[in-house]
C-alpha cells in the first residue's frame, strides 16, 4: 500500500521507511515475484516500471530501500540512481543487472549503491542486502510450491550432468519428466506454475529450464520473458501441447533455446538438453580456455 510521508507522524514515518521497499523494473512478472517475496518478509512494497516512475515514487513515499534494474526505458537505472541519491542520500540502493560488467558495477557502487547483483539474484542474498542479515528469509507462500533439488537416480558418480528445472501445471507430466531426467543423470526440481518457477530461478538458478507454454495465470511465454529478463543466458526449452507454428515462432523469438511438442519425443528432448548443457559449458569457460579460433 502506497503511503504519502506527509500523512504520517514523525515516528510512523521513520517506521514506514525502515520497512518500505520500492522495486523498479520494466518486467512486470519480475516485479511481482520480488514483491511477493518481500511482502512475505513483512515489508511494505511499492513498484515502478521505469526510472521516471521511480523518481515520483521516491519523492512521494520516501522508501527506505530501492531495488533498481539497470536497463530500463524512460530513464535508465544509473541515471535514476544518481537522481535518487541526490534527492535523498540515506536511501539504500540495490542494483540488479542482466549484464556482467565490472565497469558498470564500479560505477553503480561509486554512485552510492549498496550492492550490485547479476540476475538471477538469489532471494536470500537480496534479503541480506535489504537489511535482513540477521534473519533467515521465509519462502514465498503463494505459488511457491517448487520441490527441492532431487539428485539423479543414474549417471556419473561424480555428480549430476546438469540441473534441470521443470515448470508445468500438469502433475503427471511434471513427475514423468522429473523421473525421466533423473534416469539420464540430471538433478531435477519441479515447479507447478510460472510464478513458482520464476521464484525457483531466483532462489537457485538451474542450468536448463523446461517450461510449459500453456499454464493458468502466468503463461509460458510471459514466464519466458520474465526468466530471460532475470537470467539472459539461461537455456529455456518450451514444452507445448499444440503444434501452433506461430506460437513456437513467438517463443523462439522471445529467446527460447528450443521448442518441443506433446506427446514428447524423448529422444529429441535428450538431444536438445545435451546441446544446451554443452553450450553452457562452452559459454562459461574463461576466454583463455575456449577452443582457439585460429593460430596462436
Amino acid at each position: 500500500q502506497e503511503v504519502a510521508m506527509s500523512e504520517l507522524s514523525p515516528d510512523r514515518a521513520r517506521e514506514h521507511r525502515q520497512r518500505s521497499v520500492l522495486i523498479v523494473d520494466d518486467e512486470e512478472e519480475l516485479r511481482s515475484v520480488l514483491t511477493e517475496f518481500l511482502q512475505g518478509q513483512g515489508l511494505d512494497v511499492i513498484q515502478a516500471a521505469n526510472g521516471l516512475e521511480a523518481l515520483l515514487q521516491v519523492k512521494r513515499a520516501r522508501p527506505g530501500t530501492v531495488i533498481l534494474d539497470i536497463t530500463m526505458p524512460r530513464l535508465g537505472g544509473l541515471d535514476a540512481l544518481k537522481r535518487i541519491r541526490a534527492f535523498d542520500p540515506s536511501i539504500t540502493a540495490i542494483i540488479l543487472t542482466g549484464i556482467v560488467d565490472d565497469a558498470l558495477r564500479r560505477q553503480a557502487l561509486a554512485l552510492g549503491a549498496r550492492s550490485v547483483f547479476v540476475k538471477p539474484v538469489a532471494l536470500a542474498d537480496l534479503w541480506r542486502a535489504v537489511g535482513g542479515a540477521d534473519t533467515t528469509p521465509l519462502a514465498p507462500t503463494e505459488h511457491q510450491e517448487s520441490s527441492p533439488w532431487s539428485p539423479p537416480s543414474a549417471g556419473p558418480v561424480t555428480g549430476p550432468i546438469a540441473r534441470i528445472l521443470v515448470i508445468d501445471d500438469d502433475a503427471g507430466l511434471r513427475e514423468a519428466l522429473g523421473e525421466f531426467l533423473s534416469t539420464r543423470g540430471y538433478a531435477t526440481r519441479l515447479a507447478v506454475d510460472g510464478v513458482g518457477g520464476m521464484a525457483a530461478v531466483m532462489e537457485d538458478a538451474p542450468d536448463v529450464v523446461l517450461l510449459d507454454i500453456e499454464m493458468p495465470g502466468l503463461n509460458g511465454v510471459a514466464a519466458l520473458n520474465a526468466i530471460r529478463a532475470m537470467a539472459p543466458d539461461l537455456k529455456v526449452i518450451m514444452v507445448s501441447g499444440t503444434t501452433d507454428t506461430d506460437l513456437s515462432k513467438r517463443a523462439l523469438a522471445a529467446g527460447a533455446f528450443d521448442y518441443v511438442t506433446k506427446p514428447i519425443d524423448f529422444a529429441y528432448l535428450t538431444q536438445s538438453l545435451e546441446t544446451a548443457v554443452m553450450m553452457n559449458r562452452v559459454e562459461r569457460q574463461p576466454p583463455s580456455t575456449k577452443p582457439p579460433g585460429g593460430r596462436a
